[in-house]
């Protein structure tokens, strides 16, 4: 067991999500940065798709009701076990009794807690990840809650560090196949010129995007859109011409026209912008 001690923003414990459920209504959600949580999870040994604890900006506090095998990935947060300074994306060996804490990260929004064994809390629909935008999964982490731990798998980690660098935090350039709904749109390339920023609202259904410098999306057709089908790194535009690059927890359907969609090993590069930071389009 792990027992929460204290919690920033956000926690919520995500495994890559419940693919196949589309015709229910129910999105796949888990992890908004996936690769970060394969990697935390390849540190400690188990599979990829195990349940860890995605954490929004830091604040988190655990403590080891027992020896736990750990690694932090993603945002860059300092790391420590009863004070002493860890490594990022490294296997931290935690004993009965200590505390591993996160600070405030510096660069990233969403670090990554995997524990030998995954975080053992009941399953929905296949998976132990939290919709945010469903309410389906398991509530988001809290204070005082106890996390049961798996028992550990059979491989062992292999290496001890993973020298990956953290989130970039300039100007993100992420690339953009144009459609289906382009051609809404008096000059749709409008996207790849100048540069956007995230916005404060940006969170695991989508990040909102302002206007930093350069030319409005323009409608060219104002019909009505009958809704459709959605899919992650989607670039919905409402009629306020602010573009939303949809994430985790995205609807799966929508009726605003979808102007481009960012491509799949890039969304995680979104995920991780932070409000202010700016991001720059360009078509693939």
């Amino acid at each position: 067991m792990i027992r929460v001690e204290r919690v920033g923003p956000l926690a919520t414990i995500q495994d890559l999500g419940r693919p196949g459920w589309f015709d229910s209504g129910v999105g796949i959600a888990g992890a908004a940065d996936r690769a970060s949580l394969r990697l935390a999870n390849r540190l400690v040994g188990n599979s990829e798709r195990a349940a860890a604890i995605e954490v929004l900006l830091g604040g988190l506090e655990l403590l080891a009701e027992r020896h736990l095998t750990v690694a932090v990935t993603g945002a860059a947060v300092p790391i420590s076990v009863d004070g002493r300074s860890m490594g990022s994306a490294s296997v931290l060996e935690v004993e009965e009794g200590q505390r591993l804490r996160l600070g405030i990260a510096s660069t990233g929004l969403r670090s990554y807690v995997a524990v030998r064994g995954g975080i053992a809390v009941p399953a929905v629909l296949g998976s132990r990840s939290r919709d945010t935008l469903s309410g389906i999964g398991p509530d988001p982490v809290r204070a005082g809650d106890l996390l049961p731990v798996g028992p550990p798998p059979r491989e062992y980690p292999i290496v001890d560090v993973a020298p990956v660098p953290p989130p970039y935090a300039g100007r993100l350039t992420v690339h953009v196949v144009p459609g289906p709904r382009d051609d809404w749109f008096h000059r749709a390339t409008a996207l790849f010129e100048g540069e956007w920023t995230v916005s404060s609202e940006t969170d695991r259904i989508g990040a909102r995007l302002d206007r930093r410098h350069g030319p409005s999306l323009d409608r060219r057709v104002s019909d009505e859109l009958p809704t459709e089908g959605m899919v992650l790194g989607s670039i919905q535009v409402p009629p306020s011409g602010r573009p939303v690059v949809f994430l985790a927890d995205h609807p799966i359907t929508g009726g605003y026209p979808v102007i481009g969609v960012v491509v799949d090993a890039e969304v995680d590069l979104v995920a991780q912008a932070r409000p202010g930071q700016a991001i720059r389009f360009r078509p693939r």
